[in-house]
């Protein structure tokens, strides 16, 4: 059996989804510990925080799109439909990533999981049969 025939792929893609509803989730319920995965510190006063409370709820939100793009695509989808959102999405920790480090902190936080997801979308491309 071909890695992009393998159960492996479809299940790892299930486990990010799970992970990126679970990061949207505390995103949109603790804005300030999200936060930490970019090493930020969140802001002091009141109409800030308002502010970064309303675009953590937002970046919450886009990572339960991804979870859900995800299940939807392992569900009803078909393998390279799956892989190519997988690639998208790693392409996201991507960015995330490198917004970090033009900051000077907290890269690695995204760095290190965004090809992990790359590789999987690749394998259910059939990059790897």
């Amino acid at each position: 059996m071909t890695f992009s025939q393998s159960p492996g792929p479809r299940i790892l893609a299930n486990t990010f989804a799970t992970i990126f509803v679970a990061f949207g989730i505390n995103a949109i319920l603790r804005p300030a510990q999200a936060l930490t995965f970019f090493e930020f510190q969140p802001p002091t006063s009141a109409v800030d925080k308002q502010m970064f409370d309303s675009l953590m709820a937002i970046y919450g939100v886009r990572d339960i799109f991804m979870g859900a793009a995800i299940y939807a695509a392992a569900y009803f989808g078909t393998r390279s439909a799956l892989g190519w959102i997988l690639i998208a999405a790693s392409s996201v920790a991507f960015a995330d990533g490198f917004v970090c480090w033009m900051h000077g902190q907290g890269a690695w936080n995204h760095w290190g999981y965004a090809p992990m997801i790359t590789i999987v979308g690749s394998m259910l491309l059939g990059l790897f049969d």
